[in-house]
């Protein structure tokens, strides 16, 4: 056992709590400060969320009385933290620990003597068991609050919602036994988490946060424990999802707002959607659907979702394949830039209707661009030996045709489309293409396929 012997710890440079308590208050004592030790519980290294706090102290830490009044600190904590099974102490200043309020000193210490809570009226033993697990970084990462309040979480059918508020916008992790089996949206100066639990029983769940750009790695800052007794079957959470899901402070800044779904997840009953989001950047955007329930192909991924674009908005039409949940993931990059898309935020799509059987959209070509706008045929694979009527607003071109076994022109109508009507019939594909004013070149912009 250590010494918490003041002058042994001062020369040694070592010591648990007792001795970092002892050395305080006798740098106080010195320095005409009155200061005593405190003894107590500390939620440290080991603890578990809802465990029941012994008897028996564990921690040491210090009262002094300043300006009139008292005040908290924990100059052990203060000066840095162990790993989880104590056998390394890590040098890391740590202000929270040093005349902190008393509503928050009481969420990880309990004092044997209530008067040393500082409270009015004060905390009672289960009421600090109950709590949930948080620490100083819970603060010094500039959260505010949470909700549920108390530390163990009962689920309703598989599912517990947590909220986060905090000073300003933050990126968050979050993990419930090493998996991520829920969904998170960011909120202005917050979050909103469900958890969809994949089993009964006991579950811990760990919250982390960054500051946005932060060059930091993300800080654990709560923690609950789950109890679950059911499990929702029909919701699971693919592989493929990224949290946050939905749109976000984040996509505000990347220039998209107002969106059409502001929520994280969509359920539609016939299989379709359509999103929609206000530019105020010029950017270039790429879409793609993806499962884990059924095999997405290449030729899948992106044919299910067709964009369109003006100077102010884009929107995507969703079409699923089939039932099913599926995530729809948004990439985008500035206007001119020659560099990859770089992803933005995806949509969790859920259809649970057995009869949904949606064929692909178009496959489009670099060519599609910005006020170009499909009104129809949007099915991919058109039905042989028929007629089929186009209609397409083209803005700004001078000829547009079809190309299969024979070119086939369209014809600029008085409404501002380009309009015509295509036979399939000895036909394996249809190619929309285009030409512009003083060039002799066509440019391929859709691509059709024909049934066999």
């Amino acid at each position: 056992m250590r010494s918490s012997d003041p002058e042994e710890i001062l020369r040694s440079g070592k010591g648990v709590c007792a001795g970092y308590s002892s050395l305080f208050q006798d740098m106080c004592s010195r320095a005409g400060i009155t200061c005593i030790s405190v003894n107590g519980y500390g939620k440290g290294a080991g603890y578990q969320v809802g465990q029941k706090i012994p008897d028996e102290s564990n921690h040491a830490w210090n009262m002094v009385f300043l300006e009139g009044r008292w005040h908290l600190l924990d100059s052990t904590w203060g000066a840095g933290n162990t790993s989880e099974n104590s056998s390394k102490f890590t040098f890391m200043y740590n202000e929270f620990y040093f005349l902190t309020h008393p509503a928050l000193f009481i969420g990880n210490h309990y004092p044997d003597k209530k008067e040393h809570q500082l409270l009015q009226p004060t905390v009672s033993r289960k009421q600090f068991e109950q709590f949930p697990f948080w620490k100083g970084s819970f603060y010094n990462c500039g959260l505010l609050a949470f909700h549920p309040e108390t530390g163990i979480i009962y689920s309703e059918n598989g599912k517990v919602s947590v909220i986060v508020e905090s000073q300003q916008d933050l990126q968050y992790i979050f993990d419930v036994n090493g998996n991520k089996h829920g969904v998170m949206k960011l909120v202005k100066c917050g979050m909103e988490l469900d958890v969809y639990l994949q089993r009964t029983g006991d579950h811990e769940l760990s919250i982390y946060a960054m500051q946005p750009g932060s060059s930091n790695k993300y800080t654990w800052v709560l923690g609950y424990k789950i109890i679950c007794t059911a499990v929702d079957a029909t919701m699971r959470i693919p592989k493929c999802l990224n949290n946050p899901v939905g749109p976000s402070w984040i996509t505000e800044e990347a220039g998209l707002v107002e969106p059409s779904y502001p929520e994280p997840v969509i359920h539609t009953v016939d299989g379709r959607c359509t999103l929609s989001f206000k530019t105020i950047k010029d950017l270039n955007f790429l879409c793609s659907l993806d499962s884990d329930e059924i095999k997405i192909t290449s030729n899948m991924e992106r044919r299910h979702v067709f964009l369109t674009q003006t100077h102010d908005k884009v929107e995507m039409k969703v079409q699923l394949p089939s039932q099913g949940t599926y995530v729809l993931k948004i990439y985008i990059r500035p206007e001119g830039s020659k560099s990859s898309y770089d992803y933005l935020c995806n949509y969790l799509i859920i259809c649970t209707n057995p009869s949904v059987k949606w064929p692909v959209f178009p496959m489009t070509y670099d060519q599609w661009g910005r006020n170009f706008e499909l009104v129809h045929p949007l099915e991919g694979v058109l039905p042989k030996n028929t007629n089929i009527p186009f209609k397409l607003r083209i803005p700004d071109v001078t000829k547009v045709c079809f190309k299969g076994n024979t070119f086939i022109p369209l014809t600029f109508s008085n409404r501002g489309y380009w309009e015509g009507t295509c036979s399939t019939t000895g036909h394996e594909k249809l190619i929309v293409m285009i030409q512009y004013n003083n060039t002799n070149s066509w440019q391929y912009l859709l691509e059709y396929t024909v049934s066999k």
